[in-house]
């Protein structure tokens, strides 16, 4: 927990969508654990450490608006690209013209949140992989404002602007009183078997603005 960072993320509009509706697109109240780590991830991730989320500060009024989004109805093929990977030499590609489709969206609009978080190394860690190696690199491409790739707020048209908390003193009071519970949430994805990857949700509770990940408890 000492090799912990702290960052703050905003945005205009954001989309961490409920898995249980199936056609339109609906966000959860709030940003999912698992996106917290995406964005982190998408700053600094290596195999040798594993971001864990520890708590969540909801800034902003949760307030939603609808939006309609242009998608694509089709995925691409696994089999045709195994038969590529094999040396076929059939076209690979989805045709956006062809298969573009109108979806309406319930998303959050004017986000606001802080994420505290701490990293783990992971079986995939050799002997040059420690803390003190990869910390630095983290909080030197925080402040930095370096990244893989964009960090987005659930979905890639979401860009998300992301900012080193130097010192939680400074980290904003929310605009949240009170407790609400937000029911059951999506909080990770399980990969211990990568032939069948499983969701994996707790039920989460906002106290004074802040969801609290630490002693969380998770099911299937």
């Amino acid at each position: 927990m000492s090799y912990g960072i702290t960052i703050r993320v905003s945005g205009p509009y954001a989309l961490f969508t409920r898995p249980e509706m199936k056609v339109e697109r609906v966000s959860y109240d709030v940003i999912t654990p698992s996106a917290a780590r995406g964005i982190i991830e998408a700053v600094y991730w290596k195999p040798a450490i594993r971001w864990v989320i520890d708590k969540i500060h909801v800034l902003n009024p949760i307030q939603f608006t609808n939006i309609r989004r242009n998608e694509v109805s089709e995925k691409a093929s696994t089999s045709i690209a195994t038969q590529i990977m094999n040396g076929s030499e059939k076209p690979f590609y989805i045709s956006a013209v062809d298969n573009r489709q109108q979806r309406a969206s319930m998303v959050l609009r004017d986000v606001d949140y802080v994420i505290e978080a701490h990293f783990e190394l992971t079986d995939k860690a050799g002997e040059e992989d420690t803390e003190d190696k990869h910390y630095p690199i983290a909080m030197r491409r925080l402040r930095e404002g370096q990244y893989f790739h964009t960090p987005c707020l659930g979905t890639r048209e979401f860009a998300a602007k992301v900012q080193l908390v130097e010192d939680k003193r400074d980290i904003p009071k929310s605009a949240l009183a009170g407790s609400r519970s937000l029911g059951w949430m999506l909080y990770d994805l399980d990969f211990s078997n990568p032939r069948d990857i499983r969701p994996v949700f707790f039920k989460a509770e906002m106290n004074e603005g802040i969801i609290d990940l630490t002693n969380v408890e998770v099911r299937q």
